[in-house]
């Protein structure tokens, strides 16, 4: 048998069969013994855990322990049988006892009255309870369960069916909170039932029975709104509720020990329950009643576990067992934890505290303390522990760590303490005492002060100590800080409520404190306070990050949550601190220290554990977070400034949307070049452009004023400008704004001289949006005197404002006056849309706007005005109304004239018809515009006159073809009708309805020509047959052009057949053959034929016909890319040498000129007709040349008898001379380089002996040409040496070389092409 003492839970008492009370501490130290006359029976504590009541065998006393002063007493029960019950009273000093004959006594401690009452049960009193209200249930062995009041009198009295057991009173569940207190008596009856009896309901109590398979019932408890925890002897577990709706409902149910369950217990301080059995203890959670928090198995214990008990705080669990031992287990420490720095010292047993740093992965140690404490402080070298007003200190540094150095007694009970590396600081009955650590006891007392000085300064609530000072918050509102150096006050603030904590940061440069009224507030050095957004009133503490980058970051956390702060120092608008979010606590965990994002708590177990902050998941980023996740992640990053990894998370997925709210972090914050990177990155170049333009500025508050600027936070951007060094800014930006009113309050201040300026562009501004009344008042206050564009700008302004505000008098003088034309076309505007048209006019003309001065005139039908104007006037409109007058009023000639301006050529047609009798300028007019509606009206005037050929003429013209067809047909003149249609301007049904006419009136050519134009080409020929002049050689180039055009096999067949004779036996001129062949596009057949024509022209002497024909087909065969044929390409090039013999010769150059007649001549069967005069030229020009023996042998040539007589007598004589005297000198030719092969040939030859090639000769020279100076002709594509100046300067050349020649000078060569491809010549 134990119990352990109500309240505290300091002692425990345990009785066995050696008739005695041992009394244990809770460390488990024997405090002290109670001898007994016999075995115990029963014990019991006081309400208050003070004293602690015992009852033996053999004896009638009661044993009574008082722990506070550890004395035993006894009082006489003056019962004369043996007691067999004893309980103390919940709720007052009042002890039940009861006896084996069913007795009662109830003693009053406090008045040591004793109430014996007799009789109450007939049989042994086993059981009972209290109730919060003092009454008393008992339950006895004749089965009956009694309920009584504080004076034993009996209230209620119930017969139940067996065995009662374990009794309790507590309220039943219901959905309405009854106010009648602990109303139900539960009790289990025979350890099969457990039955449920309503004192206000006595005839209806509820049984609840079990399954068998569960056992009998051991033991059960009560907690929460109306639950109960059965455990049952073949170990299950069992969770019912007894809200009437549920009962006889199990609401859990399990199977938790094997063989055999022997007691359940339930800790609502720490809300778990416990059952043992099979050598075993299991905890559950109630929370979550499947959650098993621990098991303990105890092995060694093979006579089986007996009962469960915890002390009211949960610390401690008892369990006794059947071989006599009691096993005490620790289940909850006191959260006992303090931090310095990194490091942290907590409480791991009741007295074992452990001291570690796992930031700095420093090993942990654990220090044997000799109390149990009621706090804990730690600091860089040392730890301190204590209870009531002393503390003992530990050493952390020294070869063992964890050796006391020291313990002090204090002048009162110890609140808080804190550690330096050299001080203590206790508080204590509202004052702290500051005392060196480690020291040698005389210097401890001069190093040891007491705050505050005087106790007129208020109580000390709380304290906090730093490596440099020591804080401390008073009753009164003062937060004090003093410098340890030197224990003097450095600085105070005064807070209008009392101050209950004050938590400092690392460094101790700004702290939080919490108030009375539980409001949090940041403290900065220079006494500037803010108070904490959103603070929760049950906040308890606040912790600071210990992290080197996140000095101004720290959580307030209270039981439940971890709120997390952020101070943002340096930002456009002030210093200020932000709530970031919050974070879950788990259930019973107090945190200790914050690293990073990561919070160390401590837990009832005595172990730290590590919490997360969802403040700090952009630490934690994976790859497969949503964009939302990311967004929000980006969000946690910039109100806690992590700007490094702001950017590594929008560089890895950000959107656009992401790196726009970085850029605007970036400016709230005032980092100027981090922003400028972010804007590069997103490509807003506006603003990387407009940033760079600041960067680089030192003052802070103009700095500021910009960036807010750019944040569009104009007022805030006005009032940094304004406490700036450059307040002016703020008036710039309100002008470029155009918050003209604000731009205006602040000229007053800064710039009256911009006074005027900015008058006249808010005058602007009101003008567009309509304020005409405001406006004119601005325009007349923007008046300088000094600048005259700006008061021109004002007067303009006046001007039309007093014409919009109706004083048209004085805007429309102004304007005159003024010297913008552009302020007259305004008025002027302004006036005609008031239809104030005179004085609209008249600006207009005085601005030299006529068009405009001539509408408006026009408007009110001054027409002499628009007359004198007309003149200037460009708007066709504007003359075609007045053009439209005038001819009302009769005046033609001026209406032609103003119709002439406005181009209504129709109109001025008409005029000159109707009216003006003046068809000779109608006819030019309709000539010249192509009007068809004037050709109409002329058509019908020539109508009228009887001149049909005209009105055909005109008809046609207008597209009329039908009425001019009619015409003429009607009168005759469809010849002149056909030579007007003849023009490629009509379709085929007009030249098919000429056609069929022709061929009526017999007249077969006109008939043919015009079904060849429709395309009837067999209608053609049949009208060529019927033609009688078929000799007529307009009539062949007629048929040869149809057919060409036709293309029809048979008809070509029937024309080759004319031309050739084989019809008529009268062959025809072979140049029609070959136009029909270039027509055909035959060019093969054409070039056989123009060799045959070329060489009967030649043989008749007619050498450029000759040419001429050889040199059209030789570029046409070219163009075609078909081979020239080599005749024909020898023929050309022997005409082509003829021809140059003349040009040579007038140049003087006879030399080119005797090679070329030299080729000619050694050629001369190609000129049949002119022998003797060509080879009489080649004889002259040789000798001229100095080629003697040339000459001499063409001059023996001559003397030929077929020859002789022929001979020019001019030259006869000479001739003979020299074949009688021959002088066989030569000038030797010049040799130049063979252009494919690069031979030494003659300049004048044109056969390569070497490459045995055909070589091109110049165009212009007869030369064969040179690869390094090549020239084309753009005309004929022929070669041509470059350097031609000298060779045709001067000289008279006609027909085709002329103009090719003509051409190659003028063109100076620029066609040059030394690398030409040579093949194609």
């Amino acid at each position: 048998m134990y119990k352990w003492q109500k309240s505290l839970g300091n002692y425990i008492a345990v009785a066995g069969q050696d008739n005695t009370v041992k009394i244990f501490d809770r460390h488990g130290h024997k405090w002290t013994e109670i001898n007994l006359p016999g075995r115990c029976v029963g014990m019991d504590w006081d309400k208050d855990g003070d004293i602690l009541a015992v009852i033996a065998a053999k004896s009638s006393s009661i044993f009574l322990w008082d722990a506070s002063v550890s004395k035993t007493s006894q009082i006489d029960s003056g019962m004369r049988d043996q007691m067999s019950f004893i309980l103390w009273s919940k709720t007052s000093p009042l002890l039940a006892v009861g006896t084996v004959k069913g007795n009662l006594l109830i003693y009053n401690q406090q008045t040591s009255r004793k109430i014996p009452v007799l009789g109450k049960h007939s049989k042994k009193i086993t059981c009972g309870c209290w109730s919060s209200q003092n009454l008393l249930a008992l339950g006895s062995d004749d089965n009956t369960l009694s309920i009584s009041n504080h004076e034993g009198d009996t209230i209620r009295q119930t017969t139940v069916r067996g065995e009662p057991a374990e009794i309790y009173f507590s309220v039943m569940k219901t959905d309405e909170r009854s106010a009648q207190g602990e109303s139900t008596v539960s009790v289990s009856v025979d350890k099969k039932i457990l039955m449920l009896f309503n004192i206000n309901d006595p005839g209806n109590p509820i049984e609840l029975a079990f399954e068998r398979r569960y056992g009998n019932i051991v033991s059960y408890c009560w907690y929460g709104d109306g639950y109960i925890l059965i455990g049952f002897s073949h170990g299950y577990f069992v969770v019912i509720s007894t809200h009437i709706r549920e009962i006889g409902y199990e609401l859990y149910q399990a199977h938790n020990h094997k063989d055999c369950l022997n007691s359940v217990a339930i800790s609502t301080a720490l809300n778990k329950a416990v059952s043992c059995g099979d050598n075993s203890i299991k905890i559950h959670e109630l929370s979550d009643r499947k959650d098993i928090s621990s098991i303990i198995q105890l092995d060694d214990e093979n006579k089986g576990l007996d009962q469960l008990s915890w002390t009211d705080d949960g610390q401690l669990l008892a369990l006794s067992t059947q071989r006599g031992t009691l096993h005490v287990f620790l289940t909850k420490l006191p959260i006992l934890g303090d931090s310095y720095g990194t490091r942290l010292a907590y409480l791991t047993s009741l007295l074992e505290v452990t001291v570690c740093n796992q930031v700095e992965e420093e090993s942990p140690v654990t220090i044997e303390v000799e109390v149990e404490p009621t706090f804990i402080a730690v600091g860089p070298y040392h730890v301190a522990v204590g209870m009531n007003n002393r503390a003992w200190f530990y050493a952390l540094v020294d070869q063992e760590p964890g050796v006391c150095l020291k313990d002090i007694e204090y002048l009162g009970t110890i609140a808080s303490m804190c550690l330096n590396s050299d001080y203590a600081a206790a508080l204590f009955e509202g004052k702290v005492q500051l005392h060196v650590i480690e020291g040698k006891d005389q210097d401890e007392k001069k190093q040891m002060k007491l705050f505050p000085d005087d106790d007129r300064k208020g109580r000390i609530l709380c304290h906090a100590l730093t490596a440099d000072f020591l804080y401390y918050g008073t009753d009164s509102g003062s937060v004090v800080s003093v410098l340890v150096e030197d224990w003097e006050t450095v600085n105070s603030y005064s807070h209008s409520v009392g101050v209950r904590k004050v938590l400092p940061d690392v460094i101790g440069t700004r702290l939080v404190f919490i108030d009375n009224k539980n409001s949090g507030f940041l403290l900065s050095p220079a006494n500037s306070c803010f108070e904490l957004p959103n603070f929760s009133p049950t906040i308890t503490g606040v912790l600071w990050d210990n992290w080197h980058a996140d000095r101004g970051v720290f959580v307030a956390y209270d039981d439940d949550k971890v709120y997390t702060y952020a101070l943002h120092k340096t930002t456009i608008y002030g210093p200020q601190v932000v709530l970031v979010g919050s974070t879950a606590l788990p259930f019973s965990q107090k945190p200790l220290l914050f690293h990073n994002g990561e919070l160390t708590c401590q837990t009832a177990s005595g172990k730290i554990s590590e919490v997360e902050l969802s403040t700090h998941s952009f630490l934690k980023r994976t790859a497969t977070d949503s964009s939302a996740e990311l967004s929000r992640q980006l969000a946690q990053a910039l109100m806690l400034k992590r700007f490094h990894e702001a950017w590594a998370l929008c560089k890895s997925a950000g959107t656009n949307a992401d790196w726009a709210e970085l850029g605007k972090a970036c400016l709230v914050h005032m980092e100027v070049e981090l922003a400028i990177q972010v804007y590069r990155m997103s490509g807003n170049v506006g603003m990387v452009l407009s940033l760079q333009s600041i960067q680089g500025t030192e003052e802070m508050n103009l700095l500021a004023g910009h960036l807010a600027m750019f944040l569009e936070d104009y007022n805030r951007a006005q009032d940094l400008y304004l406490s700036s060094s450059s307040p002016v800014a703020a008036l710039e930006m309100r002008r470029d704004l155009l918050h003209w009113d604000s731009a205006l309050m602040l000229a007053k201040r800064l710039a009256e001289d911009q006074i005027p300026f900015i008058s006249k562009e808010y005058a602007v501004h009101l003008e567009f949006v309509g304020d005409y009344v405001t406006a004119l008042a601005h325009y007349e206050k923007g008046m300088t005197h000094n600048s005259k564009e700006h008061d021109e700008a004002c007067q303009a302004g006046v001007a039309r404002m007093s014409i919009r505000m109706g004083d048209i008098r004085r805007g429309a003088a102004q304007a005159i006056q003024h010297p913008s034309r552009v302020l007259k076309k305004e008025c002027g505007a302004i006036l005609e849309s008031m239809k104030q048209y005179s004085e609209a006019a008249q600006l207009y003309e005085k601005g030299q706007y006529y068009d405009k001065a001539a509408s408006v005139y026009i408007r009110c039908k001054n027409w002499t005005k628009v007359g004198e104007l007309l003149p200037n006037v460009s708007s066709p409109k504007i003359h075609l109304q007045y053009a439209k007058a005038k001819e009302a009023d009769g005046k033609y000639k001026d209406a032609a004239r103003a119709y002439e301006s406005a181009k209504d050529w129709d109109n001025v047609i008409r005029v000159l018809l109707d009216h003006l009798n003046n068809p000779e300028e109608a006819v030019r007019i309709v000539r010249e515009m192509q009007s068809i509606d004037g050709a109409k009206m002329v058509a019908r005037f020539f109508l009228r006159l009887n001149d049909y050929g005209s009105a055909i003429h005109f008809l046609v013209l207008s597209h009329c073809n039908d009425e001019a067809f009619q015409l003429a047909q009607q009168h005759g003149q469809m010849e002149v009708y056909a030579d007007i249609i003849g023009q490629p301007v009509s379709g085929n049904e007009d030249y098919q309805s000429i056609a069929l006419y022709f061929e009526g009136e017999k007249k077969h050519l006109q008939a043919g020509k015009f079904f060849q134009k429709c395309g009837q080409y067999s209608r053609v020929r049949s009208c060529e047959l019927k033609s009688v002049c078929v000799c007529d050689i307009s009539f062949i180039d007629v048929c040869v052009f149809q057919v060409g055009q036709a293309k029809d096999n048979s008809l070509t067949n029937q024309l080759i057949d004319y031309l050739m004779g084989e019809s008529d036996g009268m062959p025809k001129d072979a140049k029609y053959l070959f136009r029909l062949y270039m027509a055909l596009q035959q060019y093969r057949e054409a070039a056989r034929t123009a060799i045959i024509i070329a060489r009967e022209e030649q043989c008749a002497g007619n050498y450029r016909n000759a040419h001429d024909v050889l040199f059209s087909m030789y570029t046409e065969l070219q163009a075609q890319k078909i081979k020239i044929p080599a005749e024909m390409a020898t023929n050309l090039m022997i005409l082509h040498s003829y021809l140059l013999v003349k040009i040579h010769v007038k140049r003087g150059d006879h030399l080119k000129g005797a090679r070329m007649l030299i080729r000619v001549s050694n050629n001369i069967s190609k000129f049949p007709a002119h022998v003797v005069p060509i080879l009489t030229s080649a004889v002259i020009e040789c000798h001229r040349a100095g080629l003697k023996n040339s000459a001499f042998s063409f001059a023996a040539m001559l003397m030929r008898p077929e020859y002789r007589n022929d001979i020019d007598t001019k030259y006869r004589k000479k001739i003979e001379a020299m074949v009688r005297r021959p002088d066989k000198s030569e000038l030797e030719e010049e040799t130049t380089p063979c252009p494919f092969c690069g031979f030494q040939l003659p300049q004048n030859e044109l056969l390569c002996i070497s490459c045995k090639n055909n070589l091109p000769y110049c165009i212009a020279t007869g030369r064969h040409m040179l690869k390094e100076d090549w020239s084309i002709c753009p005309h004929c594509e022929f070669p041509l040496i470059l350097n031609l100046m000298a060779v045709t300067e001067g000289s008279k050349v006609s027909g085709t070389k002329k103009k090719h020649l003509e051409e190659h000078l003028a063109t100076n060569w620029i066609n040059r092409q030394k690398d030409s491809d040579m093949t194609e010549y």
